[in-house]
């Protein structure tokens, strides 16, 4: 589930096909029928990320400020003058293991997406989704039963949560996080992303995402090129 997450990605951003139709068609069946996810939801949350990385209310990626963290030197200075307390920032660092990784795909994406899709109708998405839970239960059923099918699906979904909130934050959170600066894009793009060291492992382990200023400055580049 992980590298079919890195493989829509690749799919996502039109990279590995020189026509965006071919891009735009194996992109839904990979994320639909391999993930059980819609690309429209995909592509409306993160064409908004790549436009404004790490810039507040225009990123959705940190939409969790401040009401789980406290995310950025600027904003959270804001809310402490304000005296605004959400959550217990001074142990945010504690608790970010327990609600962050283990819970965003199996608890928020899960029913998240099911309501995008319904409320904008996106009934072809829906398809692509429904073929992966059809799927998924007839071949794990006969196996399992109904209890072992939902608990290795919720199993999945939470080892696939930790390793996709640790790489997705990894080269964003470190960076400079505030409102909106209107500055230019290619210091907006750099401002918000770092790199993690280039190994065999690595690459893999990331969807080659530890290349993320290359990845932000050139987001149709194929991720094998990025080293380069």
């Amino acid at each position: 589930q992980a590298q079919a997450g890195w493989l829509q990605h690749d799919f996502g951003h039109l990279s590995v096909f020189s026509k965006s139709r071919w891009n735009h068609w194996v992109h839904k069946f990979v994320i639909g029928h391999l993930k059980g996810a819609p690309a429209s939801w995909w592509n409306h949350l993160h064409f908004q990320h790549h436009a404004k990385p790490n810039c507040f209310r225009k990123d959705p990626d940190v939409n969790m400020h401040p009401l789980f963290f406290a995310l950025g030197k600027t904003l959270s200075v804001e809310l402490g003058v304000q005296k605004k307390k959400f959550m217990p920032y001074n142990h945010q660092h504690k608790y970010f293991f327990i609600i962050g990784p283990p819970a965003l795909v199996p608890l928020y994406f899960q029913w998240y997406i099911f309501y995008f899709v319904v409320q904008r109708k996106q009934w072809v998405d829906l398809a692509w989704m429904l073929t992966f839970y059809i799927r998924f239960f007839l071949t794990y059923l006969p196996l399992l039963g109904v209890k072992g099918i939902l608990g290795l699906h919720l199993l999945v979904r939470f080892i696939e949560s930790n390793w996709f909130v640790w790489i997705t934050q990894m080269n964003h959170i470190p960076m400079h996080i505030d409102y909106d600066k209107n500055e230019d894009w290619f210091s907006t793009q750099l401002q918000a992303t770092c790199n993690v060291h280039q190994s065999l492992f690595n690459d893999w382990f990331s969807g080659h995402l530890n290349f993320q200023i290359e990845h932000h400055l050139f987001p149709t580049m194929p991720r094998h090129n990025y080293w380069k």
